[in-house]
């Protein structure tokens, strides 16, 4: 039972240890948001695709700004206390300090948690072929960078990996391993399309 007053991501956190597995319902606006409250959903999830297509009218190439991520985050905060995921594409920034300033910012409008990826700077939406991704190292770097920023030990940190589509799948899985030992609380296997390739990340 969540406590009252609890931070965003504690309420992630209680949800996720209460139902399992959580179903994290996207919404792009608050108006969604509240409608999955009222269907009973126990945390949603704002993608940058949604952010970019819905708010923008943009494709999800990357273009989307911090700020721009923000806004859509407070709206749906102020509005609705369903613990919110947020995709935050690569950090809206190559430095741990962009990072860290969007890790703060996240907390700071509302968000439960956030997940950063492992393609570059330039990245595309994940489903799309010609993805690049970044070493292992500089995703390591991104995580630390993420996990050290934090004002609040209970926001979630989430690591997506897109490796599966560029290097395979156990290379995705050696990447997933390292993101966990730099403090990660969650792995977001990016494109996944067999039962079996997720049986194999849980059991790494």
């Amino acid at each position: 039972m969540t406590q009252p007053g609890a931070t965003a991501g504690r309420r992630l956190r209680d949800a996720l240890a209460q139902e399992r597995p959580l179903q994290i319902i996207g919404a792009i606006n608050a108006n969604h948001a509240l409608l999955a409250k009222r269907a009973g959903f126990k945390a949603i999830y704002l993608s940058g695709g949604g952010v970019a297509a819905g708010s923008l009218g943009l494709p999800d190439l990357g273009i989307s700004g911090l700020e721009d991520v923000l806004i859509d985050v407070r709206r749906i905060t102020d509005v609705c206390d369903t613990p919110l995921l947020v995709d935050v594409d690569t950090g809206f920034g190559a430095s741990a300090f962009n990072i860290a300033r969007t890790t703060r910012s996240m907390i700071k409008a509302g968000a439960a948690g956030m997940h950063i990826e492992d393609q570059v700077g330039a990245k595309r939406c994940g489903h799309r072929p010609g993805k690049a991704i970044v070493s292992t190292e500089e995703m390591v770097d991104r995580v630390k960078a993420a996990v050290d920023a934090r004002t609040d030990s209970n926001f979630l940190i989430m690591a997506r990996t897109d490796a599966l589509a560029v290097e395979g799948l156990q290379s995705a899985i050696d990447r997933a391993c390292a993101c966990v030992e730099a403090g990660a609380d969650a792995i977001f296997p990016e494109a996944m399309t067999e039962l079996a390739m997720y049986q194999q990340f849980v059991g790494a």
